[in-house]
């Protein structure tokens, strides 16, 4: 029987269990399985740097759908992804980090990679012979498809180049029984949803799969509620007249106002942690409270409920849908209601006094310009920082694929490499990147992969010349801001150096070059991406901020 290496099985039984993207930076440790994904049929993308490569893996599986690969070299290799591979942990992406593991303690490379894994959330497994090589990728695989779970998937050097048989075909994937419907709870709910007057659904995460849109909106409608979304889900309700678009810190004055006033909120997939309900202060005093949830573990973690669902968020509306039957009641469903959310829920309809000058644009006049230019089949990606509001906000996206927010650890950096991750899951939408001046620095090695890989996208650098964050938290007590300070950078220089087509904005004016670069795409005559360097204005904080210092 002709024989192969554990690297090449483990690589092609990785691709034969539905893994067909990875993402990395190869280097010895971590060549041969890669090839062999390759030779499997799987696509590679090289990033620069291994932290770029963990967020582009994690965007891709985000934004596909699709359970995705990060093949990284020991120790340091998998040490410079690990920012990334925290944030997939943390939003429980179905990610495989595929990393080389030093067999010697005595190795330069030796680290305890299990330990590292575990210490930023992710399930740690090892391949530790030719004998279990197969059943550890299904596993991991299962783990990280069904338990929605990042798991480092350890290689060893030396258990590499043992040999096994070669295998009629890959493994077989651990697939977990169906829960059982939670029938209690959905007639609690049933029952809170017919006594109450103004109920909101609040949908995150979870509510992100199939079906689980149509059957929230057709039981909203049963009970007369409106719809809102944690900042992850943005863009689920795109288009329905009764959104109130985001929860929490990002909402608009008339979604909160809306929110704070319901008497009955269900969480849809979704922590209701402090981000969604601005530390508990989103919610009426007597606001009856319903969380629902596959995992058990999830309920009640941020605040208390007055109800617990375990289950599918789907299955579980279309049931509880079921049990209120087909008459609709108002609800919180008044033609005044709609009437205000038309005119004001969106955050560009909230009048505002431009900031600046003549050097420097608002970043509301900017961003609202942006969302007029620029085709509405898009898919955002949004770095952290003092900006991160005007982006999220005031850029519309099509539908939950269009939006896509790597903050659950609020790493700076992450903008860029997650744009692209998403433009390669969703090749028919224009990309945008929007990053703040520290992070657009942080991952700007990864502008040499948006122009190898030929991506279209625009890159949005809202330069402050600050941490802006930093600054507006301690610049009114009067702290000395130098270290958080920095000269202005010429992005467009540096972005026209890697191969881009650039446009430096200080006022509304400077954008003329974009609507041209936009008319260029769209007629097939564009080949570089675009950059937007823009000066803006440093006057004033985030609308945000203050909620999001609160509680550090």
């Amino acid at each position: 029987m002709r024989r192969t290496g554990v690297a090449e099985a483990v690589g092609t039984a990785l691709v034969g269990c539905g893994v067909d993207t990875a993402f990395g930076v190869v280097g010895s440790g971590n060549f041969a399985v890669t090839n062999a994904m390759v030779a499997a049929g799987a696509r590679f993308v090289a990033a620069r740097h291994e932290g770029g490569a963990a967020t582009m893996a994690d965007a891709y599986a985000r934004t596909s759908g699709r359970p995705t690969a990060l093949s990284v070299h020991q120790g340091c290799g998998l040490t410079n992804a690990l920012t990334g591979i925290a944030e997939a942990a943390k939003s429980r992406t179905p990610l495989v980090v595929l990393a080389a593991e030093a067999s010697s303690r005595l190795s330069n490379f030796a680290v305890d990679q299990a330990a590292l894994a575990a210490a930023v959330g992710a399930v740690p497994m090892r391949v530790t012979s030719a004998g279990d090589a197969l059943d550890q990728v299904a596993a991991a695989v299962g783990t990280a498809v069904h338990g929605r779970r990042t798991v480092l998937l350890n290689l060893p050097l030396d258990v590499q180049v043992d040999e096994l048989p070669v295998p009629p075909g890959p493994p077989a994937v651990p697939v977990p029984p169906q829960p059982a419907l939670a029938v209690e709870g959905v007639q609690r709910l049933a029952a809170a949803l017919r006594h109450a007057r103004r109920p909101v659904f609040v949908a995150g995460r979870g509510a992100r799969g199939p079906g689980a849109r149509a059957a929230l909106e057709v039981l909203a409608e049963r009970c007369g509620a409106l719809l809102s979304t944690s900042a992850v889900a943005k863009g689920l309700f795109a288009g329905n007249p009764w959104s109130l678009d985001v929860s929490g810190g990002f909402a608009s004055p008339l979604a909160a106002e809306l929110i704070g006033g319901a008497d009955l909120v269900v969480g849809w997939g979704c922590a209701l942690n402090m981000w969604t309900m601005r530390h508990g202060r989103l919610l009426a005093a007597d606001a009856v409270v319903v969380q629902v949830d596959d995992d058990p573990s999830a309920i009640g973690v941020h605040r208390d409920v007055a109800i617990g669902v375990v289950g599918d968020v789907r299955r579980t509306a279309e049931a509880v849908a079921a049990t209120l039957g087909e008459g609709a009641v108002p609800g919180y469903r008044s033609a005044e209601v709609r009437s205000a959310i038309a005119a004001r829920v969106r955050w560009r309809d909230v009048p505002f006094s431009p900031t600046g000058g003549p050097d420097r644009i608002d970043p509301r006049t900017l961003t609202i310009a942006l969302d007029d230019l620029l085709p509405a089949e898009r898919v955002v990606a949004v770095d952290s920082g003092n900006f991160m509001g005007y982006p999220s906000m005031f850029l519309d996206v099509p539908d939950e694929h269009g939006f896509c927010f790597t903050q659950a650890f609020q790493s700076v950096g992450l903008g860029l490499a997650t744009a692209i991750g998403a433009a390669l899951a969703r090749p028919d939408r224009l990309p945008v990147a929007a990053l703040g001046d520290g992070g657009a620095l942080m991952g700007a090695a990864e502008l040499e992969t948006v122009v190898r890989l030929g991506l279209p996208m625009v890159v949005v650098v809202y330069d402050d010349a600050a941490y802006g964050a930093e600054m507006h938290h301690f610049g009114p007590d009067g702290h000395p801001l130098d270290t958080v300070r920095f000269p202005e950078t010429d992005f467009a220089a540096i972005a026209r150096g890697h191969g881009f087509a650039a446009v430096t904005v200080r006022a509304p004016g400077d954008l003329a070059a974009v609507a041209e670069w936009v008319a260029g795409w769209a007629g097939g005559t564009r080949d570089a991406p675009l950059l937007v360097d823009a000066k803006v204005a440093a006057d004033e904080p985030s609308w945000w901020l203050a909620e999001a210092f609160r509680g550090h």
